[in-house]
């Protein structure tokens, strides 16, 4: 235990504790991601998976704190790695190098502060249904359906994923580097899948907002 404090002490162990639980936050993102786009096959689907997760009793909550205590991990070294940042550089550079950062790398933080938010807010909206307009519990689907059909919130969401689209696109290239995945030989593969992921969960998220938006998702069904 005393050797795990140690390296959690330092930049190397806060930036390989963020890229672990990055992973299984992403694992957790794509499950979550193919759960949802059910919902233009037929609502009732994500009904069926809500029940199918209730069915597990107190499992699910261990579940669901082991997915908050990756949450706060992960949160927690990036605030850290932060600090320890601007302790090395009190005074910041005079200019930003833009050559050699994406625009994804320069809004990571900003990213993450954005998603912070939506989590609060999407639990109070399909959790809990406290500010949901017309929550039914156990009708997920339904819930889903009509928490986007104000367009404020369907923007909101909409820009979120953009926004997480940005911050998982560097943060999974961050992850293969922290890793060791970095080598010329295979950093076009790195690439690729990084695009891939990004274009998998984010995108796939994007669909729901811009289906409510679009017309494509409406309660009730067509």
């Amino acid at each position: 235990m005393s050797r795990i404090l140690a390296l959690w002490r330092t930049a190397i162990g806060k930036k390989v504790a963020m890229a672990v639980t990055g992973v299984l936050l992403v694992l957790f993102l794509i499950s979550h991601m193919i759960s949802n786009v059910t919902i233009f096959i037929d609502p009732k689907h994500l009904d069926d998976y809500a029940a199918w997760l209730r069915s597990f009793g107190p499992l699910l909550w261990v579940a669901r704190l082991g997915l908050l205590a990756v949450a706060v991990i992960h949160i927690v070294a990036a605030w850290q790695l932060t600090q320890m940042a601007r302790a090395a550089r009190p005074a910041g550079y005079s200019r930003h190098e833009r050559a050699v950062s994406t625009y994804a790398s320069r809004t990571m933080r900003w990213g993450g502060v954005l998603i912070l938010v939506f989590l609060v807010y999407h639990i109070l909206h399909y959790t809990t249904g406290s500010v949901h307009p017309d929550f039914h519990h156990g009708e997920v689907g339904r819930n889903l359906i009509v928490g986007m059909q104000s367009v404020p919130v369907a923007m909101f969401y909409a820009v979120t994923m953009v926004g997480l689209g940005f911050h998982f696109w560097h943060g999974t290239w961050s992850v293969f580097q922290t890793l060791g995945a970095n080598h010329p030989a295979w950093n076009r593969t790195r690439r690729v899948v990084t695009v891939l992921l990004t274009l998998l969960v984010a995108g796939g998220f994007l669909l729901i907002p811009l289906g409510a938006l679009f017309g494509v998702l409406t309660w009730p069904p067509r």
